[in-house]
């Protein structure tokens, strides 16, 4: 028994130390790549052309692509900006190409030292461009050089408004375009409807094409993170995960009805979701500045090559996402899209965690006390075989000093130690692995709540008590940590000590393991721990009594 909970241990904490290289190999830092994936370009310091901004080449009907073959810069300067504010976000459209090219999120700030400064998810900044683009594409000409126009530079949402429409219009060569952006109350969600109307003589035959374009800036901070990069959906797959190295590698190149492509940072996302009839064709591509500095990341979809005959107009719509990943918000934009919120491989557990959770938040009113309390519905869940390991626990201890001697009297004799051992443990009905289960019992836990953590906006800078802020990242003083460590210690001292010496030693070591690898740990996380092992020991104690005064009782 001893081995395999010493093994149980020794894995655990293998794993827990193991989890920064399994987020690095997710998004590593990127490099310039020269495969064909990549394309190079001049920076905005030696050309006019909008930063990063690029469309897949265009398919005539008879020439149908089954997605596009690589980007074509557009050159155009960089125009004013049309801001747009509503109860939840503060976005900005570029009349130059009616892009949304700027995006605050007043009610979430970037640190609890900064509570002014709210969340950046778009930037037109030099350096760090994260942009979502959209436009129309002409068989005829590569791009349709174009300014729009709006009724004012400024739309804010008024007290009693539901929702606010902003309307972009651009004329050239006897096509307009209309580009209609959607906003509404309360909501991070939004919508874009695009109208070709043709004012010639002759038919017109182009596509639409929306996407996403990032700067790949390496992160500066220096805790566990979620996925970073892009991902798309369809029937077969529906969430996706397209990193950043693969899109180094090779471009994107699929036809998927519907579907949906999205940019994910940590607690938020941004996408584009297209009506989910028709097929469209998704790609990727890179864009290295020609004077250096981070890759430009696009991923998108374009359309089929549609007609619009003289005097008549095409509408398309599609909905738009830029926001917090929370399931209750992303479910209505696409059902899939919820998936951005990544459980990793334990994501049902997760799910009921969180639910419990949030549950028991609408009571207490403390993401804290709700990992307090949820972990004391899980010991409850799981009593009776915990109480049974505890039982098995209590047996063992009472048949150490038995052990021992059966050590003593075969010596060096390890196969008939062992078969001695087993039968002793056969007459005495002991379960070697009985005490094993509370360990293994606490494994898929911790982990399913570890990514609840990481991946729960809600709990980001989400306070407990007295020093502790933020709940999703490390306890400032590590106060937490080492009262876990504590608790670990105090564990150990009511299960049996291992005969081995060897063995006595290697456990009595891995307190100071765990508190080590705790330190750079989510708060919540060792909260959860050290909960669940106080828990544990008020149950251990009272099982163990409860045995030996039985067994005194019979004598």
């Amino acid at each position: 028994m001893d081995i395999k909970r010493a093994l149980l241990y020794i894995a655990l904490a293998a794993v827990a130390t193991m989890l920064w290289s399994q987020w690095k190999q997710e998004h590593p830092t990127q490099l310039p790549s020269a495969s064909p994936a990549v394309e190079s370009v001049a920076s905005p310091s030696e050309s006019s052309s909008d930063e990063g901004r690029y469309m897949p080449s265009a398919a005539s009907p008879a020439e149908k692509q089954s997605s596009p073959v690589g980007a074509k810069p557009i050159a155009s300067s960089k125009g004013s900006i049309v801001t747009v504010k509503t109860d939840v976000m503060q976005v900005g459209i570029n009349l130059k190409t009616g892009d949304l090219v700027h995006a605050q999120l007043p009610q979430y700030t970037v640190s609890l030292d900064q509570p002014d400064q709210p969340v950046q998810i778009l930037s037109n900044t030099s350096g760090a461009l994260f942009e979502m683009q959209s436009g129309v594409i002409s068989t005829n000409t590569q791009h349709m050089p174009m300014q729009f126009h709006a009724d004012k530079t400024y739309y804010e949402l008024k007290p009693g408004q539901e929702s606010l429409e902003v309307n972009l219009t651009a004329t050239s060569n006897g096509i307009t375009i209309t580009k209609s952006y959607q906003f509404f109350k309360g909501k991070y969600q939004g919508s874009l409807k695009t109208t070709v109307t043709n004012h010639g003589s002759q038919d017109w035959t182009g596509q639409w094409f929306q996407q996403i374009t990032r700067q790949n800036v390496p992160s500066s901070t220096h805790h566990i993170r979620s996925y970073d990069g892009a991902a798309i959906s369809s029937h077969k797959t529906p969430y996706e995960k397209i990193s950043f190295s693969s899109m180094d590698k090779a471009p994107l190149h699929q036809s998927i009805a519907g579907g949906w492509v999205a940019m994910q940072q940590p607690y938020f996302v941004s996408a584009w979701v297209p009506h989910s009839a028709p097929t469209y064709d998704y790609y990727s591509h890179v864009t290295t500045p020609q004077n250096g500095g981070a890759n430009l990341y696009t991923i998108g979809y374009v359309s089929q090559p549609l007609t619009v005959a003289a005097g008549k107009s095409h509408e398309q719509t599609s909905q738009l996402y830029i926001g917090p990943e929370i399931a209750k918000d992303l479910a209505p934009v696409s059902p899939a899209l919820k998936l951005t919120i990544d459980y990793g491989w334990l994501s049902p557990v997760s799910s009921i965690i969180f639910s419990v959770m949030n549950n028991i938040h609408h009571v207490v009113g403390n993401w804290g006390w709700s990992i307090v309390l949820v972990t004391l519905f899980i010991k409850l869940l799981f009593y009776w075989p915990s109480a049974q390991s505890y039982k098995s626990m209590a047996k063992m201890r009472k048949v150490q000093p038995r052990l021992l001697a059966l050590k003593e009297r075969f010596g060096d004799d390890k196969a008939g130690l062992s078969k001695a051992t087993m039968e002793f443990y056969r007459k005495e009905k002991v379960n070697p692995m009985g005490g094993c289960l509370p360990m293994i019992i606490q494994i898929p836990v911790f982990f399913a709540l570890y990514y609840v953590l990481i991946e729960s906006v809600e709990l980001r800078q989400a306070p407990f008590i007295l020093w502790i802020h933020d709940l999703s990242i490390k306890d400032p003083y590590y106060v937490l940590p080492l009262l876990m460590g504590i608790s670990m210690f105090l564990q150990q001292k009511l299960s049996p000590a291992p005969p081995d010496p060897t063995q006595a030693k290697m456990m009595m070591l891995m307190p100071v393991v765990f508190t080590v690898v705790f330190l750079s740990f989510p708060a919540g996380l060792v909260l959860y721990w050290l909960t669940n092992n106080l828990l544990s020991i008020g149950q251990q104690w009272y099982v163990m009594k409860t045995f030996d005064d039985k067994k005194k009782q019979k004598k």
